[in-house]
């Protein structure tokens, strides 16, 4: 039977009255939690919970990808989240001598499978110290070159017990100018000034380009790409799981050039002039010696690809003219025997043809060349840790 009218007036009224009071309280829940979430900023915090290595295995690299639904991977800046998805959060063991190997796509391994990246092949290796413990190598390179991001993961890395630290760099890394242009260093400001007025690096901890969220953009919507990715990257845990796939490699890889151009150019000096260290960033390579406390690091010069066609007597490869090569080298390995750095050059060990996209990206069997010659230097230095 239906209400009196002056009834169902009231109902339809205090219904409208309750929703409301409901959105009205909703509201004002969702402001607060934007409030507190904006003034405790946890974003790390909740970076470090992880389902990898518990409800699926840890990565063998850290995530980097562009397309998670091919890579089973994505890029983020969440540096926690990214070490908290690795393979290095598994409690170490008795018999584990732990070898941390920093660096590039190439460390990496642009175009290779894991088992087939430099990390890959060491760990196949088999390698033992004298008293029989397992050397156990970690992939913490990170694509794009730059020494600064190569500390700064480093840095984080360095509370996971590691033994000993293995960096590859190449020239690309060393050069000042571009240290802060990695997206990692630019979203990671306070990592980044830490680590300049700590070793006292020649950077800008106001540079420009450091990414500086203010209140608002702090709080939950305004980070609701950043806490996206992170449930984006405990969603392809999963696949990642399930197929070990964290890269799409196409089945022809596109060769780096040999042909070069008449250019004598390297990065913003347009002509052949004298390196130093206004230009090149070795104070950064000797904050990550010094960061690296007592333990060994080994740093090596990467192999790069040389080549033979056109202009090659003017340039080594796309990279680098010679003038600019072959300064860098002659002032690394001053540096290094000045500083008592345990350095390796191993720039030309690798054929040309071991080369796929780039001057410093390997083919698998130039990865497994790579690893035969550092295997045993590592151990050498494990020996005498």
């Amino acid at each position: 039977m239906p209400l009196p009218p002056p009834l169902a007036t009231f109902f339809r009224s205090a219904t409208w009255r309750l929703v409301g009071r409901v959105l009205l309280k909703a509201a004002l829940i969702f402001v607060a939690l934007n409030l507190l979430f904006a003034w405790a900023y946890p974003l790390e915090t909740l970076g470090k919970a992880s389902l990898y290595n518990i409800a699926w295995p840890g990565r063998l690299r850290l995530p980097y990808g562009e397309d998670p639904t091919q890579d089973y991977n994505l890029s983020l800046y969440n540096v926690p989240a990214m070490f908290h998805s690795h393979t290095l959060m598994q409690k170490k063991t008795g018999d584990e001598f732990r070898v941390l190997v920093i660096g590039d796509s190439a460390t990496w391994g642009w175009f290779l499978q894991n088992q087939d990246t430099l990390v890959g092949r060491l760990n196949a290796g088999g390698y033992k110290t004298d008293d029989g413990r397992r050397l156990t190598f970690y992939n913490l390179g990170y694509p794009v070159m730059s020494l600064t991001k190569d500390l700064m993961l480093l840095d984080e890395a360095m509370q996971y017990q590691p033994d000993l630290i293995l960096w590859p760099a190449t020239l690309e890394s060393f050069a000042r100018s571009r240290q802060l242009d990695h997206p990692l260093l630019q979203n990671n400001p306070d990592r980044v000034r830490r680590l300049i007025a700590a070793y006292h690096l020649d950077l800008d901890p106001a540079d420009p380009r450091f990414v500086e969220p203010d209140f608002w953009q702090r709080s939950i919507v305004g980070q609701r790409r950043e806490l996206a990715n992170l449930m984006r990257l405990q969603s392809l845990g999963p696949a990642w799981g399930a197929t070990g796939v964290d890269q799409f490699i196409p089945a022809e890889i596109p060769l780096r050039k040999s042909d070069l151009e008449a250019d004598l150019s390297w990065k913003d000096l347009s002509e052949p002039t004298t390196l130093d260290e206004s230009l090149l960033a070795l104070d950064v390579l000797a904050a990550g010696v010094a960061r690296a406390d007592d333990l060994p690091v080994l740093i090596v010069n990467e192999p790069m690809f040389i080549s033979h066609g056109a202009n090659s007597d003017t340039r080594y490869n796309s990279f680098y003219p010679r003038w600019a090569y072959d300064q860098y080298r002659a002032l690394l390995a001053e540096r290094a025997q000045e500083n008592g750095w345990d350095y390796l050059d191993l720039w030309d060990s690798i054929p040309p043809e071991e080369f796929t996209d780039t001057p410093v990206h390997l083919t698998p069997a130039g990865s497994q060349m790579l690893a035969d010659l550092l295997g045993p230097e590592v151990v050498q230095r494990a020996a005498g840790e």
